[in-house]
């Protein structure tokens, strides 16, 4: 938790205009398989996000050890065998915000930056909804995950268990940055 806030501290510190700064109080990131065998769900409430208004930059970590399951044997398996949480204890985003406007209200915007999983790092532009109301910010947005393309591993024997791709639903609120 304390290098969760260090980092999103330090990208703060990159970011410029103090007054349009946000920081996430509430966030939800849930995955998604869907396998002939079986559905894997799993939700994290316990990620951290900020975005900058006055230049898009937008950030968000989510520690991996903290998706909770349905079922104990399915987190403990994601955590030692296919996250190795241990060893890559976050999943990290740092990039920008395009095509968005200060106007209130809902709007489609794309994020383009680093994604970073199981460390291994990607150039990814994720579509995403953005939505304004006076001194709240809202974003969301579901999008797609290769687990070969971040090296995460599926053994044969669980092909049919866990898919080649998972649904990744993303879901943080944001207050403005108070000294």
């Amino acid at each position: 938790m304390k290098k969760s806030t260090t980092l999103l501290l330090v990208l703060f510190c990159c970011l410029s205009a103090f007054a349009q700064k946000y920081v996430s109080n509430q966030s939800s990131i849930r995955f998604y398989s869907s396998a002939p065998v079986e559905d894997i769900e799993a939700v994290n409430t316990q990620s951290q996000s900020a975005i900058d208004l006055s230049n898009g930059g937008f950030a968000f970590s989510i520690p991996s050890n903290k998706f909770q399951f349905k079922k104990s044997l399915m987190q403990e398996h994601f955590n030692e065998n296919y996250m190795e949480s241990e060893k890559y204890p976050k999943a990290t985003f740092t990039g920008k915000v395009k095509n968005w406007s200060m106007f209130s209200g809902e709007q489609e915007v794309v994020a383009s930056g680093d994604l970073t999983i199981h460390g291994e790092t990607k150039k990814v532009d994720i579509a995403a909804q953005l939505n304004i109301q006076n001194d709240q910010l809202i974003v969301d947005s579901v999008f797609p995950i290769a687990l070969a393309e971040y090296k995460i591993k599926i053994p044969k024997a669980l092909f049919y268990n866990i898919a080649d791709t998972v649904e990744v639903t993303v879901h943080f609120e944001y207050k403005p940055l108070t000294k």
